[in-house]
């Protein structure tokens, strides 16, 4: 094998043909490629970016162009729908609103399920069919239960997911019942499910898709391999991410290495992990320099930001110290002003893709990011997945928040009169 799980707190080694979620020690795990024998280039990923092969995944794939650097499997293997091959947007208005010159929107919500969920799904479902598993799980607060439970149907495995009851937005949900994944309601927060899915999965040998897989990381980091490769196998200067359970910062910040090590880049981007005032704990622990790991009882109107207690934290702080990296908190307000920037650019969002956004104008504020460095902002899902908050801030009934940029529906008479006096 040209890779093997190895624990990123003791150092332990395991075959990848494991099923296990973490090392013996409790640390998590990393899927480790010997990069010294991969026959990779830029031209390699270049000549299958531009040929087309409908019938196999490496041409067709945003995730498995990169096959070599995610998992060395037979294409007949893969389970693929396909994903990946998302745009990269440029926009003059939102630019100016944000204070750059150059700033692009990578939109992971235009997936098959609409998030980047799936980037990292096909990858784990995968890697579940190759151990045998007839059976996966999760915890979500919607993205994840959603991708898990299409590829899961894709694979023909059964699939459970744990939600938190009452705050899962309506798209999401209906995803995950639509695809026939057994949905549990859990009384509680993601981090309650998030708890109980670990305990099922151990006890049950249930395959656990959750972000803490390794391999669900090795998927989201084509996120980078395929932005950097749109830009010309240049690095930006700056990539801004919501941050939530961790794992894009993770597998960003493990993509980036991997790239330098390769020579297929020149210099390391900066990474800037974005998390609401509400669901916090990351931005915590990076004010008192990663010292403690902090945890709190997460709100925010960012459903896929919504949790207190990040699974992938060890991983994600190793990510920001190789790239001097840094996390920032934005309010509910600056996140749903945002996410209408967006969505009047013709490009829309979910709310917790808006904080990248967010995010980004307030790094520009405060002189961290320079008006003129080239800054991608990545958005996680798609406008659809909560249509509520959307149509919530228009109307102005979201407590605490003040519509700024609202675009409120008009009631009229049915007269040609009524639509002139409007117009």
């Amino acid at each position: 094998m040209s890779y093997v799980l190895r624990c990123i707190a003791c150092g332990a080694e395991y075959p990848p043909g494991e099923i296990r979620a973490s090392c013996d020690c409790g640390g998590l795990l990393d899927v480790r490629h010997d990069l010294s024998s991969l026959p990779v280039s830029r031209e390699l990923f270049d000549e299958r970016l531009n040929r087309w092969d409908p019938e196999n995944p490496i041409y067709r794939s945003g995730v498995w162009r990169f096959r070599e650097l995610v998992l060395p499997v037979e294409e007949s293997k893969i389970v693929s729908r396909p994903e990946g091959n998302t745009h990269l947007y440029r926009s003059e208005r939102l630019s100016r609103w944000a204070g750059l010159e150059e700033l692009y929107l990578k939109h992971e919500g235009e997936n098959p399920t609409g998030s980047f969920k799936d980037r990292g799904m096909t990858v784990g479902v995968t890697q579940a069919r190759l151990l045998g598993c007839r059976a996966v799980a999760c915890a979500s607060t919607g993205n994840t239960s959603a991708s898990m439970a299409a590829y899961a149907a894709l694979a023909g495995l059964s699939a459970i997911v744990f939600i938190p009851q009452g705050k899962i937005a309506l798209g999401k949900l209906a995803q995950a019942l639509a695809y026939g994944a057994k949905t549990l309601e859990v009384e509680g927060d993601f981090d309650a499910a998030m708890g109980l899915v670990r305990k099922l999965c151990e006890k049950l040998g249930i395959y656990l898709l959750n972000s803490l897989n390794p391999f669900r990381i090795e998927g989201q980091k084509t996120i980078v391999f395929e932005l950097i490769q749109q830009l010309g196998w240049e690095a930006p200067d700056w990539i801004v991410l919501p941050a939530g359970n961790l794992g894009n910062t993770s597998a960003f910040g493990k993509a980036l290495g991997e790239l330098i090590d390769l020579g297929l880049i020149e210099r390391l981007p900066r990474l800037a992990a974005v998390q609401a005032r509400g669901a916090n704990p990351f931005y915590r622990s990076f004010r008192e320099g990663f010292r403690r790991r902090e945890r709190v009882k997460a709100q925010t109107i960012a459903t896929a930001i919504r949790i207190g207690d990040p699974v992938s934290y060890p991983r994600a702080v190793r990510a920001l110290r190789l790239t001097r990296g840094l996390v920032v908190e934005v309010t509910d307000q600056e996140i749903m002003d945002a996410k209408a920037q967006v969505d009047a650019a013709g490009i829309g969002c979910e709310p917790a893709s808006a904080a990248a956004v967010a995010g980004t104008r307030r790094l520009v504020q405060e002189g961290t990011i320079k008006q003129g460095e080239r800054v991608v902002a990545i958005l996680t899902g798609n406008l659809l997945k909560d249509p509520q908050a959307t149509i919530a801030y228009h109307l102005g009934e979201l407590p605490g928040i003040e519509p700024a940029y609202a675009n409120r529906p008009l009631a009229i008479e049915p007269t040609l009169e009524a639509v002139k006096e409007v117009l």
